[in-house]
């Protein structure tokens, strides 16, 4: 019977192909340029998600495609809300963007993810951080690290840092003990921070002798225009923070403030200052809404075969982390979580959870959601907002080798040194660790910055 199968492997078809077309119709010669039209994303996304919607329909009753549909328009309702404040919030003057200046920029941004959530800091701070680096030549590799540090590893600090968190506060966690992964989020963020550092100052060694002159000579003091957006970006944040259970009052509420925020905010600010336009918030709603729906069978396959898998606290936080990374990092959460719930080991319980199945899942959804561009909503805002300034972000495979090189060896690292109990693995964590450091300790030697003295 249809009710005992379920979903079986290959219904996760239509999702491993729309990754494709995302990964590689950008770099075809053939295809790029048609790729850039949203219509046509649109197009492939609703052909792919539609016949898989309705697959999911006939096999697991409409409950369940309703539901993935609610949480796609909160997800881009959110997104859109953000998107539309944010763009009313304009940095006027400019700093210099050295490595040190641009390392204090993504350290506030770290800090901001978990408490205004890093959806939220992402679009805060985004275009402030392109206005400082448009004189610069080398820009890729800071967008990329914004994406690692603010879009997703600084919001583990509190339940307002990141969706899977506030969904773990609702089902009992309680709110303060997220900052028990202080120490794991300090170690992940500086390490990121650090190597952002050495590596900006590799980049600003190749700088023009014109580029560098050019940023010296545009400095000028900062202020904000639009200070009025804050304010409803606070209200948009209390809405996530207080709302959570009033789920129409929720996306009711974010869509008059945006509203409110579009028709009141200096239209200068907005579109000459900010050079906004709807490109990147339309780009992120159509491939999403395929996602969302091409996504259902793969979280229900989940679902029912999870019993099947080896868990312990490295597979916790590998499932978790591996998923969130091409997945709604929210239902895979709440996937694992629930499965944590059925499992006794010694130690402390937190929420019904064993605490340190918790921090692995926890660890894995947050940290995690960086390895792709599809991971957490605002990985794809960020490059969107990005590319629109003319700067060149990576294509979808090779933001991964990006995400391989620079993240992933910290995030083993953070496994090695605050989830094992072994001895032999903490040793081999503090071995990478040290490596990441003697590589960017090397580039700092290496690459003296330049004077214009």
């Amino acid at each position: 019977m249809v009710e005992q199968m379920g979903f079986p492997a290959w219904s996760m078809a239509p999702f491993v192909i729309l990754l494709g077309c995302i990964a590689v119709f950008p770099i075809l010669p053939a295809t790029a340029k048609l790729w850039e039209r949203n219509g046509v994303k649109l197009i492939v996304a609703l052909g792919l998600g539609v016949p898989t919607a309705i697959g999911a329909w006939l096999v697991a009753g409409h409950e369940t495609v309703a539901h993935s549909m609610l949480e796609y328009l909160q997800f881009i309702v959110l997104l859109a809300s953000l998107f539309t404040v944010t763009g009313g919030i304009y940095v006027a003057g400019d700093i210099r963007a050295t490595p040190r200046n641009n390392t204090l920029v993504l350290a506030l941004g770290a800090v901001l993810a978990s408490f205004v959530g890093t959806t939220g800091a992402a679009m805060l701070l985004a275009r402030p951080m392109l206005n400082i680096n448009r004189e610069r030549e080398y820009r890729t590799h800071t967008m990329v690290f914004m994406i690692f540090i603010v879009a997703n590893c600084g919001g583990l600090l509190t339940p307002l840092g990141d969706p899977p968190l506030y969904v773990g506060l609702m089902r009992g966690v309680p709110f303060l003990w997220t900052f028990s992964l202080f120490v794991p989020w300090l170690f992940v963020n500086a390490l990121l921070l650090f190597t952002y550092y050495a590596l900006d100052r590799r980049e600003y060694a190749k700088e023009s002798a014109f580029a560098l002159s050019w940023d010296q000579q545009v400095k000028a003091p900062i202020s904000l225009r639009g200070g009025s957006n804050v304010i409803w970006l606070a209200v948009i944040i209390a809405s996530v923070a207080l709302l959570g259970d009033y789920v129409w009052v929720k996306i009711g509420v974010q869509i008059a403030v945006a509203a409110a925020s579009y028709l009141i905010t200096n239209k200068q600010i907005r579109f000459d200052a900010n050079e906004f336009t709807w490109y990147p918030i339309i780009e992120v709603a159509v491939l999403f809404i395929g996602i969302f729906l091409t996504m259902i069978p793969a979280l229900e396959f989940l679902r029912e075969n999870a019993h099947a898998m080896p868990l312990n606290e490295y597979t916790f936080f590998g499932f978790t982390g591996t998923l969130s990374a091409v997945l709604d990092n929210t239902p895979t959460y709440l996937a694992f979580f629930d499965m944590a719930g059925t499992l006794s080991i010694p130690g402390p319980v937190v929420a019904g959870v064993p605490e340190l199945y918790l921090t692995a899942i926890s660890l894995g959804a947050v940290t995690c959601g960086a390895i792709t561009y599809i991971g957490n909503g605002p990985n794809f805002m960020i490059k969107a907002v990005a590319e629109e300034r003319a700067v060149r972000m990576p294509s979808f495979g090779r933001y991964v080798a990006w995400s391989a090189e620079f993240l992933v060896p910290i995030l083993v690292a953070l496994v090695c040194l605050f989830i094992s109990d072994s001895l032999p693995v903490k040793i081999v964590g503090l071995a990478i660790t040290a490596a990441v450091v003697v590589r960017g300790v090397r580039w700092i030697v290496k690459d003296r910055l330049p004077s214009l003295t």
